[in-house]
Order: structure tokens, then C-alpha cells, then sequence
């Protein structure tokens, strides 16, 4: 097992096509929200043609103490476990161990035979959710903070987002309830990826942590990632205000002190800005990074693309001109969305403001990891505006 950290290496932004000026705005951005009282700490990273170009660590990493944050400090990454555990369930296709059109109940036998919710009635499916299905949000399923329909409600009820069922129990509890949409017919965010972590367990004969450790986590030097942080890491994690700036509802976030029953593989992971843009990298480069593959470029490339088409969307989570891929969200048009970015980019963010994209077209890798939970719809695009702002 990798001990050590395994740093990518640096450059000058100008070296890599960024204006040192516009990168140093950036950051004073960052400062400026920090010193406002919105922001508790940021760690901002940058990387251009494989080279990190920017990685600087801005406020407290604990605001109730004034820790100051660190570049090591590590964070609740939320959703951005998503495209971790979709790579895995890709490695294990690429390795003939299932189809991306097996019926998700070859697999987990629970969810033969569901029903979907319908305004006054359960009406049966009408064709089984697959296994792509879950890789890009069209297999029926739902979040329960997404909105209060009778379905939304149930997962409320079933208190589904617990963390102290195993994910063999998720599965079933989940499985018990209607599905929100005819599978296939519509892209709804959803608990999809906490399946496909039972997924993964079930084809691999292994815990869903014990997978990524072995097979993504130590083969990429990713040392500080994982389901729960051990003791001796403590002092490094990363917290949110107690209250929130904006007086807005105050989110419970979880503890990584604990160690969950339930390996989330839709949101369970802690992880720090260097061990993720390692992954990142490996997926900027299709599949590889300092000799180690882990998927063939051309499944890289096929994550990325659009997997949509014309299947409507659910929500306003999907911006304008954009699709969603095996695991991410694809940018499928230069304009209409509000954010800069190529055709191609490909992104995701956890819902405590972590957030990342990868720009093909501009060899660029960028993230930024801040704990401000209702703030997150802010930060996002202003860091995409500001990356952007800064090429030359």
C-alpha cells in the first residue's frame, strides 16, 4: 500500500497558458469572501497539461477554532464520490464482469418486478432499470431533499439516508419503494450511485471500501480517502460555519469521525484536494497516471460523452447545453449555459460545496474545496468564472 503522498508537479501558471495575474485574482477572490464572513476556507487547485499551477489554501480549515485551513486539510467530498464509484463499476465491465445493459435485478435480485408512483395509483415498469440507467440518473430513483412528492416522502420515511444500515440493507429498503419515474424516461438525481456501491459488492465479492482501496485508492497514491477519517487525522478536518452566514437552514453534515455501517457510494467519501486531483488527472489522461491504468481511454472517452440524447430532465440541477455521461455532467453546447467552459468539459460537485471540472479541450484539471453547504451555488460558478477568466 502507497504511505506517502504522491504530489503531481508544478509549474508557473504562465508556463501552462494561465495569466500569473488573473490566477493571483482568483485567489483574492477567494480571500475577499473569506474576510466577508461567507466563506469559511477554500482550498483552490489548478492544473494545466499535467502540471498544478495553482494549489493554495485560503481561511480556517475549523472556524470554531481559527485553524487556518491547509492544502492537506480533508473534506466531506459528498457527490464527488459519484464519479469515483462509477469508474469502478466501468473497471468492472472492462474486466467482463457485467454489461452496462444487465437488468440492475441480474445483479440485485430487490428491484425485479418495481412499481412507479403515478398520481393516484402503481402502475408496473415498463422496461427493467439497466445498469447504464444507474450510471446516468434514468433508472426512476430520486432524492428525498429534491422535492415532496408521495415518493420523496416514503424515502423520508424509511429514513434512507441513514448511515447505519450496510448497503445490502440500503438496497432492500430502497427497493421497497415505488419509483419515481418509468425507468429510462426521464434524468432524475438520485440515490442511483449508492446502488451501483452495492453493486460493485456484489460483483466483486468485495466491500465497496475494500474495492476502491485496492483498486483505485492505492494504485493512484490517494492516501487520505476513504469512509471515514482515522483518528490520528482529526485535526485535519475541514468544518462549516456552526451557523450559517446567511441565515439560511443550517446543514447537518456528516461525521467523519464515524465509521458508517453504510459505505455511501453515492456520497460517503472524505478526501483532500491532492488525492482527488490525482483521480482527475488519471481521468484527464484516459485512464492512466504515472504508469498506473485503471481504464482504457476509450471507456474514459465514453463516460464522458452524452449519454441523454433526448431524454428529458428532471430539476434545474443540469444546466442548459449540457448532458450527463456515466458519472458526470457533459457539456454538450459552448453557449447557452451561464458558465464558461469547452464543449466536452465534464463536472460534478458534493453538496458542501466541493466542485470540479475536467476541460479536455484545454488539458485543464480544476477543483475547489470549501465546507459552505447553502453557499455552494454561489462558489461553483464563481470559480468557474474566475479559472476561466485567468487563461491566456
Amino acid at each position: 500500500m502507497t504511505t506517502q503522498h504522491i504530489a503531481l508537479p508544478t509549474a508557473q501558471p504562465f508556463d501552462v497558458g494561465l495569466c500569473p495575474e488573473r490566477t493571483e485574482r482568483l485567489m483574492d477572490v477567494l480571500r475577499r469572501e473569506v474576510a466577508s464572513g461567507k466563506l469559511p476556507g477554500a482550498v483552490a487547485m489548478v492544473a494545466r497539461r499535467g502540471k498544478i499551477a495553482l494549489f493554495e489554501a485560503v481561511g480556517q480549515q475549523d472556524p470554531a477554532t481559527g485553524t487556518p485551513m491547509q492544502t492537506d486539510s480533508i473534506f466531506r467530498i459528498y457527490s464527488m464520490t459519484k464519479p469515483v464509484v462509477s469508474v469502478a463499476v466501468m473497471m468492472l465491465v472492462e474486466r467482463g464482469q457485467l454489461l452496462l445493459s444487465d437488468p440492475v435485478s441480474r445483479w440485485l435480485p430487490e428491484y425485479a418486478n418495481q412499481q412507479v408512483a403515478t398520481a393516484n395509483a402503481l402502475e408496473p415498469v415498463q422496461q427493467e432499470a439497466t445498469v447504464q440507467d444507474l450510471l446516468r440518473h434514468t433508472a426512476g430513483l430520486t432524492y428525498e431533499f429534491l422535492g415532496d412528492s408521495a415518493v420523496q416522502r416514503q424515502y423520508a420515511q424509511v429514513k434512507i439516508a441513514s448511515r447505519d444500515r450496510s448497503n445490502a440493507e440500503f438496497s432492500q429498503t430502497l427497493a421497497g419503494v415505488p419509483l419515481q419515474f418509468q425507468p429510462g424516461s426521464m434524468w432524475g438525481y438520485s440515490r442511483a450511485t449508492d446502488v451501483l456501491g452495492r453493486l460493485v459488492e456484489v460483483v466483486s465479492g468485495q466491500s465497496l471500501g475494500a474495492f476502491l482501496q485496492a483498486e483505485i485508492f492505492d494504485p493512484l497514491g490517494m492516501v487520505d480517502t476513504g469512509f471515514a477519517v482515522p483518528p490520528e487525522q482529526h485535526h485535519r478536518i475541514a468544518e462549516p460555519f456552526a451557523h450559517d452566514p446567511d441565515g439560511g437552514v443550517p446543514m447537518k453534515v456528516l461525521d467523519p469521525r464515524q465509521v458508517p455501517a453504510m459505505e455511501g457510494g453515492g456520497g460517503g467519501l472524505m478526501s483532500t484536494a491532492m488525492d482527488y486531483s490525482r483521480f482527475l488527472q488519471c481521468l484527464r489522461n484516459r485512464g492512466e497516471l504515472d504508469g498506473v491504468r485503471l481504464l482504457g481511454p476509450h471507456t474514459v472517452d465514453f463516460m464522458t460523452a452524452d449519454h441523454l440524447g433526448d431524454i428529458p430532465v428532471d430539476g434545474t440541477l443540469l444546466p442548459p447545453g449540457h448532458g450527463f455521461g456515466l458519472g458526470f455532467a457533459v457539456r454538450t453546447h459552448l453557449g447557452l449555459s451561464p458558465v464558461p467552459g469547452s464543449v466536452g468539459l465534464y463536472y460534478w460537485g458534493g453538496i458542501a460545496g466541493t466542485t470540479f471540472f475536467v476541460d479536455p479541450a484545454l488539458d485543464m484539471v480544476a477543483m475547489l474545496m470549501i465546507q459552505a453547504p447553502n453557499q455552494r451555488d454561489y462558489y461553483r460558478p464563481l470559480f468557474r468564472d474566475l479559472v476561466y477568466a485567468a487563461l491566456l
